[in-house]
Formats: structure tokens, C-alpha cells, sequence
């Protein structure tokens, strides 16, 4: 984007484009130290976790368009079949996205669903009411913001989700303790998501249940460990 800009007539010289973009730099940087300390991001495949540096990227090509981060880091655009340029893409654009015809259009895809093979939600939060029966607890959690979203994604109708977390008792106190014991610090769960007719929200199955507390506290032992 900004070096898009930075060509186009009467725009800014180049050396004022860099500027701002080192700017913008910066402050992609700040939220990937961000995103590591609350865990981390994992691989679209669910595999691994991502290296500091992936979430740069992944960051700032969501921040920027696929578009202008291949144009920044790759000197050109992206390859796309059938064709290179925008000359190519513009002839082969599909009809812009319309939430009026989702319905219609989510019901044309699932036609033909492929395979999910790894499924896995992430709830990173402070939670407020919390409920035990016998040895699970319910974590009630709403996100109301959106995240920035890559180019080309429209953004939700509306932002507010509501979570309902179920955590095994056993991995609950340990993240209780944390929790009490530090006021900002913030759950991070892991689990399986599912629509349950019983909860108009999203009901997540936790597969792990940790605190940006905890995780923090394991990488400085792993820092403060002597080399084998």
C-alpha cells in the first residue's frame, strides 16, 4: 500500500514512503512480541508453532494485502494461475461479496465440503463468571472487537461472539491459581469448537488451559537454563 502510493503521480517521494512503512514496521513488530507472549501463533496446519519472525509476516501481510506485502518484500506481485499482473486478475475478478447472498453462496460451497482434518479454537482473555459442576467448569467469554483482517475479507455483520468454554477441573486450578494471583494476567484455551443447540454462542471443548503468566514464567527458566 504504502509503496503503491509512493509511485503514483504528485505522491510522496520514495524516501518518505520508506519512512512511513519502517513506521509501520514498528509497529507490526510491537504486536508480534505481543502475539509471542500470549503464546504464540500456530501454523495454519495446526503442526508447529510460528517463529517470531512468521508472525511478522503473517501480520504484516494481513495488515498490508497480499497485493503490496509481495510487491514490498518480493519486488512484484504475486503469481496467480492463469495469469501474472492485475491485468490478468482484473479479467478473471469474481463478483464482489455480498452478505444479501451468503446464505446462498455458503449453501454452494458445502455442496462439495472438503475434510477438516484439524480442528482447534483459541480463547485468549481475562474471564469473568465461572461456573464448576463435578469436574469440569464452564468459562463464559465474549469477544465484541474484530481483529484486523486481511484484504478482501469482509468484516463480520457482527463482531460479538460469545464462548463457552468446558475446562477439565484438574487443568482449571492450576490457571485459577495464576489468575488470582496476578490480575492482569490472561487465560489462554485451547480446544475443539462446536455449535450446541443448548448455547446461542460457540461451545469450545478445551484441550489445554494455560495463563500468558504461566507460559512467560516457563520460557525464562528455559532462558535462565545453563546450555547442555
Amino acid at each position: 500500500m504504502i509503496v503503491t502510493e509512493s509511485t503514483q503521480a504528485g505522491a510522496s517521494p520514495p524516501h518518505l514512503a520508506m519512512t512511513a512503512l519502517a513506521s509501520v514496521a514498528d509497529e507490526i513488530a510491537a504486536r508480534a512480541l505481543q502475539v509471542e507472549a500470549a503464546g504464540g501463533m500456530m501454523r495454519a496446519d495446526g503442526s508447529q508453532k510460528r517463529s517470531l519472525v512468521g508472525v511478522f509476516f503473517i501480520l504484516m501481510r494481513n495488515d498490508v494485502g497480499r497485493t503490496d506485502f509481495y510487491r514490498i518484500f518480493k519486488g512484484g506481485q504475486q503469481r496467480r494461475p492463469g495469469g501474472t499482473g492485475t491485468a490478468a486478475h482484473a479479467q478473471a475478478a469474481p463478483a464482489p461479496f455480498d452478505w444479501t447472498t451468503f446464505s446462498a453462496r455458503a449453501t454452494e460451497a458445502m455442496s462439495e465440503a472438503g475434510e477438516a482434518t484439524t480442528v482447534k479454537l483459541t480463547v485468549i482473555g481475562r474471564p469473568g463468571k465461572v461456573v464448576e459442576r463435578g469436574d469440569v467448569v464452564l468459562v463464559a467469554m465474549r469477544s465484541e472487537k474484530a481483529p484486523s483482517l486481511p484484504k478482501g475479507v469482509p468484516a463480520p455483520a457482527s463482531p460479538t461472539v460469545d464462548y463457552m468454554v468446558l475446562v477439565g477441573m484438574k487443568q482449571w486450578r492450576k490457571v485459577a491459581e495464576a489468575l488470582t494471583t496476578d490480575p492482569a494476567d490472561k487465560v489462554i484455551m485451547e480446544g475443539y469448537p462446536t455449535v450446541q443447540p443448548e448455547f446461542a454462542g460457540i461451545t469450545v471443548y478445551a484441550t489445554s488451559a494455560t495463563t500468558t503468566g504461566i507460559q512467560a514464567g516457563k520460557r525464562a527458566v528455559q532462558q535462565a537454563a545453563p546450555p547442555a
